[in-house]
């Protein structure tokens, strides 16, 4: 049975794909900072545990794989999800807040998935998910850091699907538009805030963007991981699927 390891499981789109996989048979650990809505998820669900892990430390990252491989066995999954925006002009932005966007969307999804390299490659079996973003594919206003980030997990990406080929590893990412979670209630309220609109009218200049005029719900993420993760994906590597009703065009 294989394990997996949902980072930013706790919340929004991360929930949905441990949910989605604990319900299709597997053996998930979900991760994140915040132990209480972690815990929340792993009550619902007996095949989901919970660990506190920083996805910018790597020491801290590099524990939470030895505890929960040993605790469950090696991950043949692993899907690294969390991330975080904020918006402002880019002539606005300081270095800090540069530094930690990285780190979280791109330093962040590359330590999650070092450290499963190594017995993936030796086991020639193994599935990297990464959840990157529209923002991976073009370009967004106010959102720089956040772009150029996610523009860098899509690389990495392609890089790792590039080193691992030949050993039947796959290395994806998933590549939403605008989703409905916690992140873009965040959204709303800034636009709220800055523009004096309503929320409706905030809410449909974003869903805008989507050819379809919605926004994308986080289980539709979660059946494309599930997918990668399935042999009927086995071909399938170094991969940006873009899921957002066809903005990507």
């Amino acid at each position: 049975m294989t394990h997996a390891l949902v980072t930013g499981g706790g919340t929004g789109v991360g929930k949905a794909i441990a949910l989605a996989l604990a319900e299709a048979g597997m053996e998930v650990t979900i991760c994140g900072r915040r132990r209480e809505p972690l815990e929340a998820v792993a009550s619902g669900h007996e095949r989901i545990a919970a660990m506190t892990a920083d996805v910018t430390d790597e020491a801290s990252m590099a524990e939470l794989h030895a505890a929960a491989e040993h605790a469950r066995g090696p991950f043949g999954l692993v899907v690294a999800n969390a991330g975080a925006a904020a918006s402002g002009p880019a002539s606005k932005v300081t270095l800090e807040d540069w530094n930690q966007a990285l780190a979280v969307n791109l330093t962040g999804a590359f330590l999650t998935v070092k450290p499963a390299l190594p017995g993936m490659i030796a086991r020639k079996s193994g599935r990297i998910v990464f959840i990157a973003s529209t923002a991976g594919l073009k370009g967004y206003p106010y959102v720089a850091p956040y772009v150029a980030a996610k523009h860098g997990v899509v690389g990495l990406m392609r890089a790792l699907a590039t080193e691992t080929a030949r050993t039947a590893v796959t290395v994806n990412a998933v590549c939403p538009g605008f989703t409905e979670t916690d992140l873009l209630a965040d959204s709303v309220r800034r636009i709220v805030e800055k523009t004096g609109r309503t929320e409706a009218e905030a809410r449909a200049s974003l869903s805008a963007s989507n050819p379809q005029g919605r926004f994308i719900q986080p289980e539709e993420i979660a059946g494309a991981v599930l997918w990668l993760a399935s042999d009927a994906a086995a071909s399938v590597t170094g991969q940006a699927i873009s899921i957002s009703g066809g903005e990507t065009w």
